[in-house]
């Protein structure tokens, strides 16, 4: 009889434990995003994950000639607005070459910066501030501009201080130090 109690809790206790890591395993899967042809894991921090996207080797190889590795891979929280390989091509010709160039390294953490936010905001964080503000919400960026977000329809849209838009193309892509929000057109600082 204590046997088959044995086997019986041991039974009930193997599967619990399956099921419970089938559940998480569930759920990490439902929070996984596709970005540029990879997954984004939310126990992974912004860099290690954005590496691994074939639509930001541009925006990788801009943070490493930043020096901004270090900063991303911290505690955070961060909110970044991640411009696509398609949006540095919008630029002028030459620009991102020429803000690779290290003497340019101040200008280009400018415009890195500019893409961020200290703390984690969700598009619905993010598109409730707008309604709250009327159609418009402002927010401060870690190089201490501003940037405006709006709504386009159901579009989630940023402004620069130039005027120049960009439409959030995939949002939440939750990462272990914060969010990350995908655009299709670089902002800019008023430089």
């Amino acid at each position: 009889m204590k046997t088959k109690t044995f086997i019986s809790t041991a039974s009930l206790a193997i599967a619990l434990l399956f099921g419970t890591t089938a559940m998480a395993q569930t759920k990490m899967k439902k929070d996984t995003k596709m970005v540029g042809g990879a997954e984004m894991y939310p126990t992974k921090d912004i860099v290690s994950n954005a590496v691994n996207s074939k639509d930001h080797t541009t925006l990788v190889a801009a943070v490493k000639a930043a020096e901004l590795v270090e900063t991303l891979q911290g505690e955070g929280p961060f909110t970044v607005f991640a411009p696509t390989n398609a949006a540095f091509d919008k630029l002028p010709e030459g620009t991102v070459t020429s803000l690779l160039k290290p003497e340019n390294k101040g200008k280009l953490q400018s415009v890195l910066t500019y893409h961020v936010l200290a703390g984690k905001f969700s598009g619905k964080e993010i598109m409730k501030a707008i309604k709250k503000g009327n159609g418009k919400a402002t927010f401060k960026t870690v190089n201490g501009d501003m940037i405006t977000a709006m709504m386009d329809g159901k579009a989630l849209v940023l402004k620069d201080s130039a005027g120049n838009k960009s439409m959030v193309t995939i949002a939440d892509v939750n990462q272990s130090n914060g969010v990350i929000h995908v655009i299709d057109t670089v902002v800019l600082p008023g430089m």
